[in-house]
């Protein structure tokens, strides 16, 4: 069985992260979403309810599950014999990075990354930039599956 994993912070999960999640469990027998923790991070969500949002959008693909994990991704990798990590780049930038990432896990473990270009329509879109427009009134629903953009509205009402 070839396993992948496809980690991030998905906080929240977007329209791009699906379609890199979708893209990668037509090309494996198992991908694994990985929310990864970070605990100097306070995330907009819970670990939990990035989980829970991303069960939801996974529903349809009988062959993507959803775990956590904190600490070094390898790790997750070889406890679980995951084979590769795929990675959505949306810019030269994003490759930069991820090159050195991809390199250095590799070196660690032998684990390999795949590198996928994001789709056009979603080359500009990061959850960060997506929780900033929100917070001002910017219109971000064509952004986000439908649940996580009534989850994202519902969060920053509460902490308005």
């Amino acid at each position: 069985m070839t396993r992948a994993v496809c980690p991030g912070s998905y906080d929240p999960p977007t329209n791009g992260h699906l379609d890199i999640i979708a893209r990668a469990a037509s090309l494996f027998d198992e991908v694994v979403v990985a929310v990864m923790i970070n605990k100097n991070k306070r995330g907009l969500f819970t670990v939990e309810e990035r989980m829970e949002m991303l069960a939801e959008l996974a529903a349809d693909l009988p062959n993507v599950r959803v775990d956590s994990w904190y600490g070094l991704l390898v790790d997750y990798c070889a406890q679980h014999d995951v084979q590769a990590i795929v990675k959505g780049l949306r810019a030269v930038s994003d490759f930069d990075y991820e090159l050195q990432m991809a390199q250095m896990n590799q070196g660690l473990t032998g684990v390999e990354t795949m590198f996928m270009p994001t789709s056009p329509a979603n080359s500009f879109l990061s959850s960060s930039l997506v929780k900033e427009v929100a917070t001002f009134g910017g219109e971000v629903s064509h952004l986000l599956p439908p649940n996580v953009h009534q989850r994202l509205v519902k969060r920053l009402a509460e902490n308005a």
